[in-house]
């Protein structure tokens, strides 16, 4: 097997048809290129979902790995490493927080979450046991697990895999009065994207995070920021909370804390808060490995520059300036923040689906979701005269179908 075509065919035989990729079969990359097995190379405008905002093997991520290679991959937490108080301490002082809980996935991270805050609310704020409920808002993405799903909007994320885990309360997003009629005795906690990926790069209105944050304070209720695609410098700050100066209870991250390279994720929170879960309360076999930590480790090492936070501010304004003149000509409406962009392709005109067909035709990578809306999110270090380029691509894909 050596061609695309070859590899696709028994791929899609061969596997569980849980995702449905573009017909590209990627076999190397580079910064903010990739390359296919037939050697034809396409600008990466998706990042792995924010997982490789510093790029395609970022040299430093890339050294810190196989330095560790050579030392020490894994010990389960069954003893300390050298890798494991660096990359907590530094993990703290990026998200001003006493304590972190490392995991794996981004979908753990969440899961790990909602156990702390249920938790949280029995031992500290005195819930009725087995009572705690979670405030979520429709059109949310926080992964695929069975507890996970039970709260999600999205049928097709959702259906078929019942009976679903209760104490969710599902409110409009964007609506701060929706959260506070929703709060009561038994409300532990508020679980909020600072913008919705998954949704389309949905960002909410200018305030809502503050005043979330301070009904969340006023209500004894913990505020839990799922920033693992917002954060670590994507939407020009270090996490998306920081555009309205909020700091939540707990920060759920993950995608780029592992670099592109591993799967590294982690909660942070103060004592107070984190400090509810005891030796064996909590865990993962892999989670906060020291290869983990030391791919992290890099990966906060590149935050603390700023460099990047700075880069994703003025591309960003360079790519949202150059979408902008896309709307009335095939694009309905541009979102985002940062280098992340949700564009609502018309209708009328083609699905996102097909946009993204033509768009890797023409040499660029994205991806749609819901029907006629896609996604781009490039890496942090793209080259401005490689953003316009894309951008230009796209105009060309939406003009092919008018």
């Amino acid at each position: 097997m050596t061609t695309s075509a070859e590899l696709i065919e028994v791929s899609e035989r061969r596997s569980a048809h849980n995702y449905h990729p573009l017909p590209v079969v990627i076999h190397e990359a580079d910064g903010s290129w990739v390359t296919d097995v037939e050697g034809k190379r396409y600008l990466d405008f998706l990042s792995g979902y924010s997982s490789l905002n510093f790029g395609h093997g970022n040299q430093k991520i890339i050294e810190a790995a196989q330095e560790q290679l050579k030392h020490l991959t894994l010990t389960s937490r069954a003893f300390y490493h050298d890798q494991f108080a660096r990359f907590c301490a530094g993990l703290g002082d990026l998200t001003g927080k006493d304590m972190i809980l490392p995991m794996n996935t981004g979908a753990e991270a969440v899961e790990t979450a909602i156990k702390v805050a249920r938790k949280w609310g029995y031992l500290v704020k005195g819930v009725e046991r087995d009572k705690a409920t979670i405030i979520v808002m429709e059109d949310n993405f926080h992964g695929r697990t069975t507890t996970i799903v039970s709260f999600s909007t999205d049928e097709d994320a959702r259906a078929d895999f019942g009976p679903y885990t209760p104490g969710f309360t599902v409110v409009k997003y964007g609506s701060t009065e929706a959260i506070r009629e929703a709060i009561d005795a038994n409300t532990v906690a508020v679980l909020i994207e600072p913008i919705q990926g998954e949704a389309g790069v949905l960002v909410p209105p200018d305030g809502y995070l503050t005043e979330v944050r301070e009904l969340c304070t006023e209500q004894n209720v913990l505020m839990i920021a799922d920033e693992i695609q917002s954060g670590l410098g994507r939407t020009g700050r270090t996490f998306a909370c920081d555009h309205e100066g909020v700091v939540p209870d707990i920060y759920v991250l993950g995608k780029a804390l592992g670099g592109g390279v591993v799967p590294v994720s982690a909660i942070a929170a103060n004592e107070d808060v984190l400090g509810v879960i005891k030796p064996g309360q909590h865990g993962s076999t892999f989670g906060g490995n020291p290869l983990a930590c030391a791919v992290g480790n890099a990966v906060i090492d590149l935050l603390n520059t700023g460099e990047y936070q700075d880069r994703a501010t003025k591309l960003g304004e360079v790519l949202h300036a150059r979408l902008r003149e896309l709307i009335g000509h095939g694009v309905v409406t541009v979102r985002g923040r940062g280098l992340w962009a949700g564009v609502d392709i018309d209708s009328s005109l083609a699905t996102g689906r097909e946009i993204s067909k033509a768009l890797m035709a023409r040499g660029v990578l994205a991806k749609d979701t819901h029907g006629s809306t896609i996604r781009l999110a490039p890496p942090i270090v793209i080259s401005e005269e490689d953003l316009l380029w894309a951008v230009d691509r796209l105009a060309d894909a939406i003009d092919s179908f008018r």
